[in-house]
């Protein structure tokens, strides 16, 4: 049987079973108790391991049907969740998320997945920690220690960690850590203590828990359970440099002594049995429920129907030339001033105006398709910067065109990594400032006329106007004496200039010079615009203005000489008639007194290079138009009218002309260029 005829339908549905996965972990790890959330997990991952099976690839099916054995492990309660365990989970799905992707991309979908299918293994059969031994760092064999009362108790999983450690060579020890009676800031003694042994090996358990440490619930001593190579001399050497310390007790841990506690039931009292777990009512939920949610998801799947991209591209081209002759039509009704052409052609634009309206909310979808891959990268992201970011999603149902969809990603992953990074301050910092220590980046969606607005919004340190300009300063963006009379707003935008970065050292995230300038000419390239407003202190917001589609705009149809130019509505705030004599002149540039501010005025046949066939009167046509707070005019011969009109690209041979994002073909046959506002302003 020839599967390629389905390969479209599994690619689809395997990004989507693959974003449920992403989505319902990221909230399992906020609520790990609720199997409803891990049965969810649990068919997903399921339905995914039967298509990958039929179509034939073997990785993906191996590595969920792993994924599959944990999570059923998970809601039969038999392992208990951590923070390691959701790493590994996370881990399998990128993993999967990637052979899906070289599978859409006409690869094989074949990937290395041994180390993390070894993982989910290890997991399933309670062997070894997720948090794997290949994080310790090799030292020098530990020296015997005497053997003291154990202080801390172990459950199952964390006994079998220790053993496993055992057998592959390593050592652990239960450390008592005292503190000064005088020592003020305990819990960052404990953070330095916890940063010495994280060098040398892996903290598997402290009493009292992190959370009671991190906000001070104990007295001057805490206990942890460490699995290293290092020595017991080497290791309280290293503890008591950190200030503050007044002891190190290191002990060695007995397995042998520690498993017979478990066995008369004195540790690992958070063990709960399979056959207990079978008895949780929560787990199962009531078949008549089951079959009604199954008719519900049956009955919305009977309204939808998958059509193929490039079929809804053919259609738009076609109605785009619909488009091109309903404009013909109506001129030639003007021509001839007959009332029945007029009332038929009437009627052909009002119902292409429908059909228009229907093609085009066929090509619309939802945000959410970008938006959703952010959770994940935001928690890796938090978690490699050692911060805590909460991501707050607001209308990700709002609707864009699918080529706008398309070119949004990327732009939308830099200005969030910039303010995880540059923004959102660590824990540490926001609580000296007296913030909460988790802070707060909120991505905002909405419609307002015919753009969508997209908001990146954070609660951290907000810009440094001083930063910004001694950084502008020393690359020779500007000169002092610009600098002195740069308002704030002007600053902020100095942030999208070329290779600008106010990022101290280089790292993985940030500091390389390239981020804000592409994501600024990307969003211009789409005809849309990028503002940003901050408040030192307070955090940043970073505002995006896209178009509805890309595909028909309106336009204002002007003349200069006799050749025709389009100018986008959306850019436009009016029109004006002017008499030469009121241009004015200002730092040797051309300028018009507009409502009581100052405009540049620019002429669009010096611009363009417009052969010029005929004497200019007195009067002058002006478009004023604006591009975020800035405003200019342009100087035309004449207006011809509003019109909608199909925009097409110039090719790459003119994609480097000068403010002109493309052109467009009349009702009369004529080919007008259409200006780009946004290049003319600067």
């Amino acid at each position: 049987m020839d599967m390629n005829q389905y390969l479209e339908v599994f690619i689809d549905e395997s990004k989507e079973h693959l974003q449920t996965c992403s989505e319902q972990l990221l909230e399992l790890e906020k609520s790990p108790s609720d199997l409803a959330i891990v049965n969810e997990i649990f068919r997903s991952a399921h339905t995914l391991k039967g298509m990958s099976a039929t179509m034939g690839y073997e990785d993906l099916a191996k590595l969920t049907h792993e994924m599959e054995n944990v999570l059923d492990a998970i809601r039969n309660q038999k392992i208990v969740l951590g923070s390691e365990i959701f790493d590994v989970i996370f881990q399998a799905v990128d993993d999967l998320e990637a052979m899906v992707m070289s599978i859409a991309e006409g690869g094989d979908g074949k990937r290395d997945v041994s180390r993390v299918v070894g993982q989910l293994q290890l997991i399933e059969t309670g062997e070894s920690s997720p948090i794997s031994i290949v994080k310790l760092e090799t030292a020098a064999t530990a020296a015997p220690v005497n053997q003291t009362d154990i202080k801390s108790s172990y459950d199952e999983f964390e006994l079998t960690v220790l053993q496993q450690s055992k057998e592959q060579g390593f050592e652990s020890y239960e450390i008592t850590v005292g503190l000064r009676e005088d020592c003020l800031l305990k819990a960052a003694r404990v953070y330095m203590v916890f940063e010495v042994l994280e060098k040398v090996g892996e903290v598997i358990k402290s009493t009292p828990s992190a959370e009671a440490l991190e906000e001070e619930q104990f007295d001057q001593e805490f206990t942890v359970t460490v699995i290293t190579k290092e020595s017991s001399s080497d290791l309280q050497k290293k503890i008591m440099k950190v200030s503050e310390v007044q002891k190190a007790e290191i002990s060695a841990i007995d397995l042998d002594k520690l498993r017979f506690r478990a066995d008369e039931g004195v540790v690992g009292s958070t063990i709960i049995a399979p056959e207990a777990a079978e008895e949780k009512p929560e787990m199962l939920q009531p078949q008549e429920e089951m079959k009604k949610k199954t008719s519900t998801a049956r009955q919305a799947n009977n309204k939808t129907i998958r059509v193929n991209i490039e079929r809804l591209d053919i259609l738009m081209n076609l109605f785009e030339e619909l488009v091109i002759d309903r404009g013909r039509l109506e001129q030639i009704s003007r021509d001839l001033n007959n009332q029945e052409l007029d009332e038929t052609v009437e009627r052909m634009s009002r119902i292409s105006g429908d059909l228009q309206n229907i093609i085009l909310n066929m090509r619309m979808m939802p945000v959410d398709t970008v938006f959703n891959r952010f959770p994940k990268m935001v928690r890796t992201l938090a978690r490699d910067l050692n911060k805590k970011i909460n991501l707050d999603i607001i209308g990700a149902e709002t609707e864009l065109d699918r080529t706008v969809i398309d070119e949004i990603g990327d732009p939308l992953v830099h200005l969030l990594r910039n303010a995880i990074d540059h923004g959102v301050e660590t824990p540490e910092v926001r609580l000296a400032d007296g913030k909460s220590e988790e802070g707060t980046v909120v991505l905002r969606a909405y419609h307002s006329g015919n753009h969508v607005f997209i908001e990146i919004t954070d609660d951290g340190a907000g810009v440094s106007r001083d930063r910004v300009l001694k950084k502008a300063l020393g690359n020779g963006i500007i000169s002092e004496q610009m600098a002195a009379a740069l308002t704030d707003k002007q600053v902020y935008e100095l942030l999208f200039a070329s290779g600008f970065s106010t990022a101290e050292t280089i790292s993985g995230v940030s500091g390389r010079g390239v981020g804000l300038d592409v994501v600024k000419n990307t969003i211009e390239s789409l005809g849309g615009s990028i503002s940003i407003n901050s408040t030192e202190g307070e955090g940043s917001t970073f505002l995006i203005q896209l178009p509805l589609t890309l595909s028909i705009i309106s336009v204002m149809l002007v003349e200069i000489q006799r050749e025709k130019f389009a100018i986008p509505l959306s850019s436009i705030i009016e029109t004006a008639i002017i008499r030469k004599q009121e241009i004015m002149y200002a730092h040797n540039q051309q300028v018009i007194d507009f409502r009581g501010k100052v405009l540049p005025l620019l002429f669009l046949k010096d611009i363009f290079e417009v052969p010029v066939f005929e004497e200019e009167d007195e009067f002058l046509s002006i478009v004023i138009v604006r591009k975020g707070d800035k405003m200019a005019g342009l100087a035309v011969d004449s207006f011809i009218g509003q019109q909608e009109i199909v925009l097409k690209s110039l090719g790459n041979y003119l994609s480097y002309a000068f403010a002109i994002s493309g052109a467009t073909i009349l009702g009369d046959g004529q080919v007008a260029l259409i200006v780009d506002c946004n290049a003319l302003i600067k």
